[in-house]
């Protein structure tokens, strides 16, 4: 249980997939405009990582590993993220179709997120086991909605600020996620 604990604080905070691996910038950038459209992107992303991170840690553990085939696990893995994302796009769509509308590209851009790929792929490095997988895979979700719910509410309080011209726009968003990133360096201590 300890074990699992230190994983997933250390997945969400410590080694955080966007702000200390700088892994999923595209859409972290991107759909943190508004609150409401980031935690639309950070629950897909948290229920796209979490199965992705549960069927891919099955499909190596007891497919490509007892038949020798562990070098297509970046390809199978890839696989299994899309029909997951594609899952996802037609639920959103046919379920709330507002919030479809608003992650507009950034939604089937899921299935290329390298941090979605990055956690199988960590799962599959570190040797966790397909629990501590799901736990970290999980937990690097959360890490990432945490992220850009966060970037998101700075950036709606940033706009009705008086910034300076050359501020505006995409330099004061890379300015807040640098600073950011360094804040969140200070969990490099927790673990």
């Amino acid at each position: 249980m300890r074990e699992l604990l230190i994983i997933a604080i250390g997945s969400a905070f410590v080694n955080n997939v966007v702000l200390s691996q700088f892994l999923g910038i595209c859409p972290f950038l991107g759909v943190s405009k508004k609150i409401e459209t980031a935690a639309g992107m950070g629950g897909a992303v948290i229920f796209v990582i979490t199965i992705s991170s549960f069927f891919t840690g099955l499909i190596y553990q007891f497919i490509l590993v007892p038949t020798g085939f562990e070098y297509l696990q970046t390809i199978v893995f890839i696989l299994v993220i899309a029909a997951l994302v594609q899952f996802v796009e037609m639920f959103l769509k046919k379920s709330v179709p507002s919030l479809y509308n608003a992650l507009g590209v950034y939604l089937p851009l899921i299935t290329t997120n390298c941090a979605v790929l990055g956690v199988a792929l960590t799962n599959v490095q570190q040797g966790y086991t397909i629990l501590e997988g799901v736990v970290n895979g999980f937990a690097t979700a959360v890490g990432f909605t945490v992220s850009i719910v966060l970037m998101a509410g700075i950036r709606e309080k940033t706009a009705h600020n008086d910034i300076s011209e050359s501020f505006q726009g995409t330099p004061i968003v890379l300015l807040t996620a640098a600073l950011m990133s360094i804040a969140f360096c200070g969990f490099s201590g927790l673990i």
